[in-house]
């Protein structure tokens, strides 16, 4: 999913955005598998009045993700965080659909 991304985001003509795209849709990728347990995962990026929209639906309606804050030594738990991060950075947004199957984020491509 990085790679097709990466690829899409630079045949666009949007390659200086690529970096924190392609990592909001690892993170949102990854928790995707995890929870989903392997089952079908989508991912859809779609551009609308200058905000790319991430969303990764995996079909778990039981899970809602929340980021917390993870102890110094836990190896999980700063993906959601970085999400949130990279959103705020980018004038955007990140939420869970209220079934809790999807997850997205949206990132302005201007220059802030």
């Amino acid at each position: 999913m990085r790679r097709l991304t990466r690829t899409h985001l630079v045949e666009a003509g949007l390659a200086c955005f690529a970096d924190d795209i392609v990592l909001v849709v690892s993170e949102l990728v990854t928790n995707a598998v995890q929870h989903s347990h392997g089952r079908e995962i989508t991912l859809t990026l779609s551009l609308r009045n200058g905000y790319l929209r991430v969303n990764v639906h995996d079909g778990v309606t039981s899970h809602r993700a929340i980021p917390w804050k993870p102890c110094g030594e836990d190896e999980h738990g700063r993906g959601l965080l970085m999400v949130q991060a990279i959103a705020g950075a980018r004038r955007g947004s990140w939420g869970v659909s209220d079934d809790g199957a999807s997850t997205w984020c949206e990132m302005a491509l201007a220059a802030s």
